[in-house]
């Protein structure tokens, strides 16, 4: 990524990296995300550019949107090294990043240089804002973490999303609870309707969530007119993988992501869908590899799709295989 930022500093190598990696675009106005128009439906999720530094590679590599983060009111130096792991057997990932991040200042000025660059050049990438809690922040006060970073990030992305789901911040999955949730939404929403503009605002879930949970919170999301679910997050399962269980051992605590998702997180997506009557909009993450892939997840009731673990092993020609299949 470091050598892709250079080369695009440069008119000519940008060039020829936007046509190498580039896909066809789209008939203007098919891929929607909540009235937001995208060049195509294949976005980065949150995770990768958690501060918002790779932005113009991202969009040379034909990234229909990209979500930052996950970003956090203070700066944080997340968990202790080594906390990535290939399990190339697998072709998954561990990781127990720990919301390592710069902080919502920062990112809230690197945002704000790049978007008045950004309107120089006549070109739009859609940003998401993936918001979350301090490890240090108690539950309870969870909520004033969100609504300071959904107020800073506010100006400077055209969605949000809300994660309660990682597995790497202690307690943060308790937070999904609807009670929680419910109040921490609805007083987002009403943030939102204070500003000029308004913003999508989606809610990341667990894989690992029992049908209990799930349908407490479509339920949630319908009563509240959420503006979509991202589906999901990585999960703390570690079942039929191929990686021997003494290096799973090895590795210990973690989020897996990758190829043993795909199938799990096509379900959820399927039984979300059709449990909500196609009427909450969904973001499908987990899995997606190729263009197969991602048709299977919009068959299944996908609206866009994110990758993150096929770009890390099928490399910066991924949007481009997947559009040439999904046109």
């Amino acid at each position: 990524m470091n050598l892709v930022q250079f080369l695009c500093k440069f008119d000519i190598t940008k060039r020829i990296l936007t046509r190498l990696f580039h896909p066809k675009t789209f008939d203007k106005g098919r891929w929607t995300l909540n009235k937001l128009q995208l060049k195509n439906p294949v976005g980065l999720a949150a995770g990768f550019d958690k501060n918002a530094i790779y932005l113009q590679s991202l969009g040379v590599l034909g990234f229909g949107f990209v979500e930052i983060g996950t970003v956090t009111p203070l700066p944080q130096n997340g968990s202790p090294q080594p906390r990535l792991f290939r399990l190339q057997k697998d072709k998954a990932l561990i990781n127990r990043m720990g919301f390592n991040n710069d902080g919502v200042e920062a990112i809230t000025e690197r945002l704000k240089n790049w978007k008045k660059k950004n309107e120089k050049q006549n070109s739009h990438l859609i940003i998401g804002g993936n918001i979350g809690k301090n490890k240090e922040t108690p539950n309870d006060l969870a909520w004033k973490d969100y609504e300071i970073c959904f107020l800073k990030l506010h100006p400077w992305v055209d969605y949000f999303v809300v994660n309660v789901s990682s597995p790497n911040t202690p307690g943060l999955r308790e937070l999904q609870g609807k009670e929680f949730l419910q109040h921490l939404l609805s007083h987002l929403k009403k943030l939102n309707e204070q500003q000029t503009l308004l913003k999508p605002i989606f809610l990341k879930i667990a894989p690992d969530l029992t049908f209990e949970q799930l349908d407490s919170i479509i339920e949630l999301a319908q009563e509240i007119k959420l503006d979509g679910l991202v589906v999901a997050n990585t999960t703390i399962a570690r079942e039929s993988l191929k990686t021997s269980a003494d290096q799973i051992q090895k590795i210990g605590l973690g989020g897996l992501s990758g190829l043993p998702l795909k199938n799990k997180n096509t379900e959820l997506v399927s039984y979300i869908f059709k449990k909500a009557n196609g009427q909450i909009p969904i973001i499908a993450s987990g899995g997606i590899f190729n263009g197969t892939d991602a048709k299977e997840k919009m068959e299944a009731g996908a609206s866009v799709i994110q990758v993150w673990t096929g770009f890390i092993y099928e490399g910066p020609s991924i949007v481009k295989n997947i559009c040439a299949t999904i046109k």
